[in-house]
């Protein structure tokens, strides 16, 4: 799979996202940009699994050396290797072993039962604390320090979205 020619916002407020890992999974799955493959990268404790569908927005880099990660809240879990043109609605902003490592959180555009969410203050508190909980709990089993900042609105997207971009190019 080449995602070289695929652009990371198809159009204002989108964002193209490649789903690595379904909700509900334990499974860990990458994606190998050597190979174009999803890869098994680990199987995670078996109290965790992914709250919702989790990949990257391709032909971004984000501060830990990777494409900038985002997860999208959908009904159904979708499968690894799904693109999905997904509506920001805000982030997650955390440092794994003293790295930012944000995470956006979108709705599927394609969702017409979505189609009025725009911000994280429409999502329950509660969901959003299990999303920053899977995060602690996941990385304190791999022996990483994580330290979770908190949710930031939609409005904070765009700067970390372009300041993406721009480093992989």
């Amino acid at each position: 799979m080449d995602l070289s020619r695929l652009s990371p916002s198809p159009s204002s407020g989108l964002v193209n996202l490649l789903v690595e890992i379904p909700a509900g999974s334990r499974n860990k799955y990458r994606f190998s940009h050597s190979t174009g493959l999803m890869v098994l990268d680990r199987v995670l404790h078996s109290s965790i699994r992914y709250p919702f569908d989790y990949g990257f927005v391709p032909n971004t880099l984000a501060a830990d050396g990777s494409p900038l990660d985002a997860m999208v809240i959908m009904a159904e879990p979708t499968y690894a290797g799904c693109l999905i043109r997904a509506r920001p609605i805000g982030l997650l902003e955390l440092k794994d072993n003293n790295v930012d490592d944000a995470k956006l959180l979108c709705v599927p555009d394609a969702d017409p039962g979505q189609r009025e969410i725009h911000s994280i203050r429409q999502i329950a508190p509660a969901q959003l604390e299990e999303v920053a909980e899977f995060f602690r709990t996941c990385r304190s089993f791999e022996g990483r320090s994580i330290e979770v900042s908190g949710w930031r609105d939609a409005g904070s997207v765009p700067a970390l979205l372009d300041q993406c971009i721009q480093a992989a190019n």
